[in-house]
């Protein structure tokens, strides 16, 4: 991973949940990390590079810094971090969402800060037996940091990497997220569910509900509502669920007639 600058000697990390656990998992091995979270402060580690619990000033002096903390904390962790950033570093954030987080970024931060948007496109359970061959949308927002980063991971990390523009990224994912953990909290809700009688279809689909099941609320929260085109999304889920409800309601289609029986010739003799 590399900022402008022609070096990166260390990465900082905004944020230490589920996911910036993950993600120090992989950095670790090629950066020394320094994690600011006072909520969920890391402890040290010296394997790897090395990570360390840090404060906002160290960790805004990094080369590369991480925003790690929820799409709604965005802002707040931005006006932390200004006063403490170097000219040429590279600040991204990891968020579901696109759009806002990268205005906010290319508002409120420095003009001599590099701006990058990405979402990895799984989490900690999707990325249970390692990351390599999954896939992280990488949006340019402001200078040229992301040939560099996208080389990094795709031939050191192994990822897939997707270049899209925050508002392509938002409508496509308004989709892909926004589907798909709308249904899979829709199936926790009517719990408990078949387990011995199922389809292979229904137990794929069981597996996505898992994958997203115990997300943090905020990351539902972010994909619906942060999101500016997931509610026209969730708007036309609905209605053609009520058209397929208002079929299957119909008292015509509920109840068939069924045709008037032929009667045989001997039958019509008789």
């Amino acid at each position: 991973m590399h900022s402008s600058r022609k070096t990166v000697s260390s990465i900082g990390i905004m944020g230490f949940g589920a996911f910036g656990r993950l993600m120090a998992r992989h950095l670790q091995p090629h950066f020394p990390l320094l994690v600011c979270d006072s909520e969920q402060p890391p402890a040290v580690d010296g394997s790897g590079k090395g990570l360390a619990p840090s404060d906002v000033k160290a960790v805004g002096a990094c080369d590369v810094v991480i925003l790690a903390v929820p799409v709604d904390r965005i802002p707040t962790a931005i006006v932390a971090l200004r006063p403490h950033l170097r000219a040429g570093t590279l600040v991204l954030d990891v968020g579901s969402v696109k759009i806002g987080p990268a205005r906010a970024m290319q508002v409120e931060l420095p003009e001599d800060v590099d701006i990058l948007g990405t979402h990895p496109l799984f989490g900690p359970q999707s990325a249970r037996h390692g990351i390599r061959g999954l896939k992280i949308a990488l949006c340019p927002v402001r200078g040229r940091s992301s040939p560099r980063v996208a080389a990094f991971l795709r031939k050191v990390l192994g990822l897939k990497v997707v270049m899209t523009t925050p508002d392509a990224h938002d409508r496509e994912t308004a989709m892909v997220q926004g589907l798909t953990h709308l249904i899979a909290k829709i199936l926790v809700r009517m719990e408990p569910l078949p387990h011995r009688m199922t389809t292979a279809s229904f137990d794929l689909l069981m597996q996505a509900t898992e994958m997203v099941r115990h997300d943090a609320p905020n990351v539902f929260m972010a994909i619906e509502r942060a999101n500016p085109h997931a509610r026209a999304v969730r708007d036309r889920f609905f209605a053609i669920a009520e058209e397929m409800r208002q079929l299957l309601e119909d008292d015509h289609l509920a109840q068939p007639t069924l045709p008037p029986s032929r009667k045989s010739p001997a039958e019509a003799s008789a």
